[in-house]
């Protein structure tokens, strides 16, 4: 009977670290806390709909098994730009362009580059008046938003695969908020205009990239002190039974890190409403708020049906060039 409770154990075991920055669960709680960052003039719209803000701010990780484009929206591999890469790498994507070449940029990671373009999208949604792509923008926005505070969606050792440290991503952007997210203070204040997004966005790689060396080091000196039968456990999650870091291993680690993985959280939530309000002011603040609930699009709803159709069958499929699993 345990040969076979065994092998069944192993045959439905997965892992953990799968990389895609917060992890459904903390994309989802930054976009659904930045909603309470919102003025009165918007809040009443983004509320009423924030169920649709909240379940879609995941649709660009689906998208990434479906659209080959997707992927460097993610990321940048800030270390493969020399020695004082904020220096010398561009700030604008023209720029950029026609400094490194589009190729070199996308194999690398281009969120800095992509935020400012949705920033324009739900720009131009709002001077639209299309509360459809409004939402839409919003959501996706708020994603790029946050994988730009992940540490580990900076460097090249995304993983920790250069290290012997394979699994660390998801460690700290899912096991952790995983478990101590419902915790989390979320009154971040009030969102703000952002005067210069270019400048905001590379100000947020630039502290996300400050903070990967401790990510990978504090875990390292962990994994060096800690017995290999506590460092992992195994969860039943539905079906499954999963390969996870295991509850104390996740406590020293959170404890080692002081707050990291929710100072980060916190500040990705302001900056993501800080954004949307951003997007409504350069609009001109155009009149949105009320109480109706905006339905989608039968074509969105074609796309998302052909998105999670693709995002269940992933274990067979890559999804695009760099910081894969």
């Amino acid at each position: 009977m345990k040969a076979k409770l065994l092998l069944v154990v192993s045959a439905v075991i997965i892992s953990y670290g799968v990389v895609q920055a917060w992890g459904f669960w903390g994309h989802q709680h930054i976009n659904n806390k930045a909603v309470f960052t919102l003025p009165k003039s918007m809040f009443g719209f983004f509320k009423t709909n924030i169920g649709f803000i909240t379940e879609h701010a995941v649709d660009p990780d689906k998208r990434r098994y479906a659209d080959p484009e997707e992927a460097p929206r993610h990321f940048i591999d800030i270390d493969r730009y020399g020695d004082h890469p904020f220096d010398s790498l561009p700030r604008t994507w023209k720029e950029a362009v026609e400094k490194i070449g589009e190729d070199t940029l996308k194999a690398h990671g281009i969120v800095p580059y992509h935020i400012p373009k949705m920033l324009y999208r739900l720009t131009q949604a709002f001077k639209e008046k299309d509360k459809f792509k409004i939402l839409k923008y919003a959501a996706e926005l708020g994603h790029y938003v946050g994988d730009a505070h992940v540490p580990l969606h900076c460097t090249r050792n995304y993983n920790g695969q250069l290290t012997g440290q394979h699994g660390i991503h998801g460690f700290w952007e899912s096991r952790i908020p995983e478990t101590y997210g419902d915790d989390y203070d979320y009154f971040v204040g009030r969102a703000k205009y952002i005067k210069d997004p270019i400048t905001y966005t590379w100000n947020i790689i630039k502290e996300s990239y400050a903070a990967h060396d401790s990510v990978l080091q504090i875990e390292k000196v962990l994994n060096a002190r800690t017995a290999g039968d506590r460092k992992y456990a195994f969860e039943e999650r539905g079906a499954t039974v999963v390969k996870v870091y295991s509850k104390d291993y996740t406590a020293e680690y959170n404890e080692l890190l002081n707050g990291m993985v929710e100072r980060r959280m916190r500040q990705a939530t302001i900056a993501v409403g800080s954004f949307w309000y951003t997007a409504w002011v350069n609009s001109g603040m155009p009149e949105i708020n009320d109480p109706e609930v905006i339905a989608i699009t039968g074509s969105f709803q074609m796309e998302m049906d052909s998105l999670n159709n693709i995002y269940r069958s992933r274990k067979n499929m890559k999804s695009g060039a760099g910081h894969d699993d």
